[in-house]
């Protein structure tokens, strides 16, 4: 298969149907380049708050229900994308208010396959902004989705900085790491997450961003970051791990071809087994005694 990771600019949009042309454009670009799978950013979607006037954007709460009063529209139109391009999509996430789950919102990633159909990863473990200043709170389980490209699971952002939560899609073939990050620090810490959780799992990681300045939101003003699709540096992969990187902070999609056969080769016959070895951790003192020396 491959795959088309974004390093996506939000933009003050004048009306839905120029975020619609917007959508569809980079959707079409990035079928036309053969990509199977599209993967958008973490919160890639707060530019639907500007829909609702610069001055809701500007205010916390205001962009969160502007962002989430408009996510059913956005729904249905990556849903016929989807079906138009035959392309399974990764939406960029956004924060909805879900009555199930409280009166806060979550951070929602919708996945959407060439049918039309659709499933949702919430994100699990809040950033310090998200919780204290944000109010956005953890949602709903980590899921494995079954699909024709293999068995994907999404952590967004900080969650693929948990080794654990990692572990618990250890049965994935591929792991979608939607970000947002401010400074190269926080694309950094993320990149490393995603490196790392391919190292673990033996599997193939494919990370999106958020990129460029916005004027108009206190919450996503300054962005940085790159699309890249990271596996295992082990047999049937690069010796550095990362099969496809963009350049930073430059708008558009990075590609990759992925083959799963070379995904199920190094679970097998590695030159090391990361992800089989794993369980060998659990069931002892690993708690390191202090000595004193000197």
């Amino acid at each position: 298969m491959k795959v088309a990771a974004a390093a996506y600019p939000m933009d003050f949009i004048a009306s839905f149907g120029a975020y619609e042309e917007k959508l569809t454009k980079w959707v079409s670009e990035a079928a036309e380049a053969g990509a199977d799978l599209l993967v958008f950013p973490e919160y890639g979607a707060m530019e639907l708050a500007t829909l609702a006037g610069r001055e809701a954007a500007m205010d916390l709460e205001a962009s969160l229900r502007a962002v989430s009063d408009r996510v059913p529209e956005a729904d249905d139109l990556h849903a016929t994308l989807a079906r138009r391009y035959g392309v399974h999509i990764l939406a960029a996430s956004a924060p909805v208010f879900d009555a199930n789950l409280g009166d806060r919102p979550v951070n929602r990633a919708r996945f959407f396959a060439p049918d039309g159909s659709m499933g949702h990863q919430d994100k699990q473990i809040m950033t310090r902004f998200e919780r204290e200043e944000w109010g956005v709170i953890g949602g709903g389980p980590l899921h494995l989705f079954d699909t024709a490209l293999g068995r994907i699971g999404i952590l967004i952002c900080y969650d693929g900085e948990f080794p654990l939560l990692g572990r618990a899609m250890a049965e994935a073939d591929l792991l979608l790491v939607p970000s947002c990050t401010e400074a190269l620090t926080g694309y950094s810490r993320v990149r490393i997450g995603a490196m790392a959780r391919a190292l673990e799992n033996q599997c193939v990681t494919v990370m999106s961003s958020t990129v460029g300045s916005c004027d108009w939101s206190y919450a996503v003003d300054e962005n940085t970051g790159m699309g890249g699709i990271f596996g295992p540096p082990d047999t049937g992969f690069p010796a550095t791990g990362v099969i496809a990187e963009g350049s930073l902070n430059v708008p558009g999609w990075t590609y990759a071809e992925v083959d799963l056969e070379r995904i199920a080769h190094v679970r097998k016959d590695g030159v090391v087994l990361n992800r089989r070895h794993w369980d060998e951790q659990s069931g002892r003192d690993r708690i390191a005694a202090l000595r004193k020396l000197g």
